[in-house]
Formats: C-alpha cells, structure tokens, sequence
C-alpha cells in the first residue's frame, strides 16, 4: 500500500466520522454557504496578479513538517498583497497537519479565490467545502473514476463551485474530461512516490483541451520554470513548499514575483 493509499483509506473513515457528528442540514446553515464565490477563471487571467496559486501547507507526507510556525491570515494575506490569483488551503489534518478552521481564517481574511486542497471523494466534503467558504474544489484523478468525478463536478458547480481537477500522466487526463470542470492541474509530484519533475506539465500540455485552464502543481522553485511554463500555455502555477519553507512566506512570494517582471 503508497502513501496514496493509506491518504485514501484514512478519508474515508474521516468522512464517515464528520457525516456523523454534522448533517448536511447544519453546513447549508453556515453563514457562508450561501455566499457567491469568485471566479477561478477571471482572478487566474487577470493580467494585474501572477497567476499563482499560492499554497498555505505546514506538512507534507514527502517532507516532513515544512513550517508549523505561522498562521494562516498572515500568510494568506501576505500571498494576496504578492499578487497571488488564488490561495491553496490544506484541510487535511493527519497527513498534512491542516484543518477546516484554517480553510474559513483564509476565506474570512480575504477577497481572492480559495482552493479547499483535500483528497475529496464524496458529496458530503463537497458541500462542506462550501459552507467552510471555498471558492475551489480540487478533484484527483488517481483516486476517482469517472462516474465519481462526474458526479463531484456536477455537484460543486450546481453550488457555483469552481472545479481544478488533477492529473499525473495521459491515462488519467483521457479518462477524467468532463464539461463541468474549469481547470486541469497537471501534478507534478507523482503521488503514489513523491517523486517530482516538471517534464509532466511539458508532457501533458497539448493533450489538455482549450476549454480548461492549464495549471501546473508542485516542483516549481524558480521563476524561469513559470516562464517556460506560460509559453506551453499554462495559465496557472500552483507553489507551496517554496514560499512556506521560509520563515515569512508572505515576503519569499513577493520576493519571487519580483522576478517575474
């Protein structure tokens, strides 16, 4: 059993956990839940902000705590003051030491789009997602199949949920098409290994239809890595262990956008 499995497994017993201590009742009650979420595509395309998506993660599987020293409002703030088109929160608490308070301090404190990053797979996260404030649900390919993708997209995007599905390689990307969804991220850390390389996005870049956002995740440190990447028609760079390694995310992205000019 990967890492991937042992996420996956965990989830499910989380969820069935949540289903029973909150109704799907309650999260409609949530003050935010009825909220109008912003649009992934026009703050991705805006030709005032970078394009990336900047990700709050104090944890990760591969690495280890990356920084459990800050909080969320500063960081998230300090990400949308750099330029970021969206904010990426980790909810998921046991592999990546996130939590659902830190998903509702990023959207409380904002006025950009903010990604819930989970491993979703069922309807109940979905909805949660939305009552917790996201603007963005992330749907992995490796671990849905395609009626389950199909039915979390149609699901987000009758609540005015933006839709970012990701996948690893080709397989995953012919199988996972679907009109309800906005963006495709290419992954660029295999998820069954952890291990990274930004080829993938070179790789899969044609093979992504026109009608979707491009968006590459994961190994991007520098800034010539983003350029390249926009001349393959990506729209979207999703960067979290290069701003959160530092003591001050906030001021590492500003520091980083300044190479983008």
């Amino acid at each position: 059993m990967n890492i991937l499995d042992k996420i996956v497994l965990n989830k499910k017993a989380e969820v069935a956990s949540a289903k029973n201590s909150t109704s799907i009742k309650d999260l409609e009650a949530s003050a935010l839940f009825g909220r109008a979420t912003y649009s992934f595509k026009d703050f991705l395309l805006d030709p005032a902000r970078t394009g990336i998506i900047a990700e709050f993660k104090r944890r990760s599987p591969s690495k280890g705590i990356i920084n459990d020293k800050v909080a969320v409002e500063a960081v998230t703030t300090g990400y949308a003051a750099a330029g970021a088109s969206a904010l990426s929160v980790l909810t998921d608490a046991d592999f990546f030491m996130g939590t659902k308070a830190d998903l509702f301090k990023a959207r409380q404190a904002n006025t950009i789009p903010v990604l819930r990053k989970d491993f979703m797979i069922d309807e109940f996260q979905v909805i949660e997602a939305k009552s917790l404030g996201a603007d963005i649900i992330l749907l992995i390919a490796a671990i849905l199949t395609p009626k389950e993708i199909d039915k979390l997209a149609t699901l987000a995007k009758s609540l005015g949920l933006n839709v970012l599905l990701e996948v690893h390689n080709l397989e995953e990307l012919q199988r996972s098409i679907n009109p309800d969804l906005d963006a495709i991220g290419v992954n660029n850390r295999n998820l069954a290994d952890f291990t990274v390389s930004v080829e993938t996005s070179y790789q899969l870049a044609e093979h992504i239809p026109a009608d979707f956002l491009k968006v590459s995740e994961s190994a991007i440190s520098d800034t010539e890595t983003i350029k390249g990447l926009k001349k393959a028609g990506f729209n979207g760079f999703l960067i979290g262990e290069t701003f959160m390694k530092q003591a001050d995310p906030g001021l590492a992205m500003r520091e980083f956008v300044e190479g983008l000019k």
